[in-house]
């Protein structure tokens, strides 16, 4: 028992030692590893900065909602390009596959267990193991061929059925999520009535996109062949996703950034930002925009649409309507035309993005100057003039003037539209990325 002791007071000594490398009590603080910003994949870094917010130019007479204001910007990442469908589909399958292996199936494979725990353990938390889904996805066998009976209720029933074909009931494809909302807890701090949940915001919607929205949002026009294939071929695999409704993109912020903490936790490592990925406010999709330059119309920096060799440079409604006059029918792929000087692409045209920001004609006069952002989380009970939120950039549909970086307008954020997308932005932590002190 002496020798026990021995060894514990001796192990105990070691690991205080190692915790404090300083002997004479002073305050050296905490070990943190050593952080080194990256640029997240796909996403480019937009330096902080300075501008003047509003427009430069042209305005709606009587929008009253032509205020110019100095704002500075912190850095921040942002998607380089709008989301893709081949991104969406990600999000879409990895709903799709929880659900069934969490409902449905109760095969351990498809579990991992926790260390310590057995697989006939009561009470152990079994996690997903996502790599053996993406090598035996629980729908297909090798051959493509479904083989699981417990997945019928997957699929849509009885006279839903078109062919007797198995298709999965795309409104089974939930995603419940929690988030906490800092805002309202800065706003309520001495109500000592309220309890942290009262600020934990909790939803659970439908995720997969509207694909009637091609002819729902143009009247008596042959887009069929869009509602059928625009979300599922794979020809539109890397163009925009559109029909997604502002809680849908915020839903797929949340799932993103939990697919991030997911890996981190797994032990692998990671060098950038780990701050959650939200939709951009509006002043940061406007200072993107600009890509750093003064006083400028349009992303590229011109006060023109059209280059000096005559070709337009976004994708929009030209003229009185001449859609392919710009090199796309409807939309086109997230690369196309050229980056502004950020490096993003399509940040006017193509189609219009959700911003996190709440639509008000006068929120110009109330926000700060320091990062502003203007938010409200309509409630389903609120009048519909809360639910609007701001939408930027124009689309493809749009005629020149909603393609400027300072025009704003707004939509409904429960409505999804085949012109709407979005991009994600995470913050970056530091003062600059080329900072080393």
């Amino acid at each position: 028992m002496k020798l026990y002791y021995f060894i514990v007071f001796l192990v105990a000594g070691v690991v205080m030692v190692g915790c404090n490398t300083n002997h004479r009590g002073e305050v050296v603080g905490v070990y943190q590893r050593t952080f080194r910003a990256e640029v997240p994949n796909g996403m480019a870094y937009i330096p902080a900065g300075s501008f003047l917010m509003g427009p430069v130019d042209q305005d709606i007479t009587f929008s009253q909602i032509g205020d110019n204001k100095q704002v500075s910007i912190p850095a921040f990442y942002m998607d380089e390009m709008e989301l893709s469908n081949s991104k969406y589909k990600q999000f879409v399958n990895w709903v799709r596959d929880s659900i069934a292996i969490t409902s449905y199936l109760n095969d351990d494979k498809y579990y991992i267990h926790p260390k310590g725990t057995t697989k006939s353990a009561a009470n152990s938390r079994k996690y997903i193991d996502w790599d053996y889904v993406a090598k035996n996805p629980p729908f297909k066998n090798k051959k493509g061929q479904n083989t699981t009976s417990k997945l019928e209720n997957m699929y849509y029933q009885g006279d839903d059925r078109v062919f007797d074909r198995n298709e999965i009931d795309v409104s089974r494809l939930k995603y419940s999520y929690a988030i906490y909302m800092l805002r309202d807890a800065a706003n309520h701090q001495n109500d000592k009535k309220m309890k942290r949940s009262d600020f934990i915001l909790r939803d659970s919607l439908a995720i997969y996109p509207d694909t009637l929205v091609w002819l729902r949002n143009f009247t008596y026009s042959a887009n069929e062949p869009y509602a059928q294939g625009y979300f599922s071929h794979p020809a539109y695999q890397n163009y925009p996703v559109v029909g997604v409704t502002w809680r849908q993109a915020r839903a797929f912020t949340v799932w993103r950034t939990k697919l991030q903490d997911a890996a981190a936790q797994d032990g692998r490592h990671l060098t950038q930002s780990r701050l959650p990925y939200d939709l951009p406010s509006d002043a940061q999709f406007e200072y993107a925009a600009r890509g750093g330059r003064i006083g400028t119309n349009y992303p590229w920096g011109g006060p023109y649409i059209k280059n000096a060799k005559g070709c337009l440079l976004a994708n929009f409604k030209p003229g009185r309507g001449n859609y392919t006059d710009d090199g796309g029918l409807m939309t086109v792929k997230v690369n196309a035309y050229l980056p502004n000087d950020y490096g993003l692409y399509n940040m006017a045209g193509n189609v219009a993005e959700w911003t996190s920001s709440a639509y008000d004609e006068a929120s110009s006069s109330v926000v700060s100057d320091l990062n502003p952002s203007f938010t409200y989380n309509a409630k389903a009970t609120d009048p519909e003039v809360k639910k609007r939120k701001v939408v930027r950039g124009g689309s493809f549909k749009d005629v020149g003037y909603f393609l400027q970086n300072s025009t704003r307008t707004y939509e409904y954020q429960d409505t999804a539209k085949a012109y709407i997308g979005f991009r994600c932005v995470t913050s970056f932590i530091g003062r600059d990325i080329k900072d080393r002190n």
